[in-house]
């Protein structure tokens, strides 16, 4: 059973090493990879996504029972698109232990509650993980070469 944690500033090194870890960040290789996340810009990403979050935008850690964090989600309000985007990263050490449906089930549950009433994410297309969307009630609006965009009626 996954908790979700509201992460404090100082806690943002569990970010930094989240988007750091090669084999995690591997779905985003098309993109780049790793994501550099130095402590210079914790307090601005914090200040937007989590101090004064509000319905467009939520950000929260996910942690086990043993009080590890094994992840996170968040989504946020694209604007040029008017969609609400989500994301659900999962340490890779954690990974095909029910983590990501649990945290895509938690995420949905919050966005439900703030009022949003669909959510879509943009996978890479040899991203396998759009499977994991799927299995938990998206459904593919398209598909590309680039990317595969699911959706899901709260």
């Amino acid at each position: 059973m996954l908790e979700l944690i509201k992460p404090e500033l100082e806690e943002m090194s569990f970010r930094e090493s989240l988007m750091a870890d090669e084999e995690t960040m591997s779905y985003n290789a098309k993109w780049g990879g790793t994501i550099p996340f130095p402590k210079e810009k914790w307090n601005s990403w914090y200040d937007a996504w989590v101090r004064n979050s509000g319905k467009d935008r939520f950000y929260r850690y996910l942690q086990n029972e043993e009080k590890e964090y094994v992840g996170e989600i968040a989504y946020h309000y694209d604007e040029p698109r008017d969609i609400y985007i989500c994301d659900v990263i999962i340490l890779a050490k954690y990974r095909n232990q029910g983590y990501g449906s649990e945290g895509i089930k938690l995420l949905c549950q919050a966005a439900k509650e703030n009022g949003i009433s669909i959510l879509h994410d943009d996978i890479a297309a040899d991203n396998p993980s759009y499977k994991l969307f799927l299995k938990n009630g998206f459904e593919i609006e398209y598909r590309n070469e680039e990317v595969v965009m699911v959706k899901k009626a709260l």
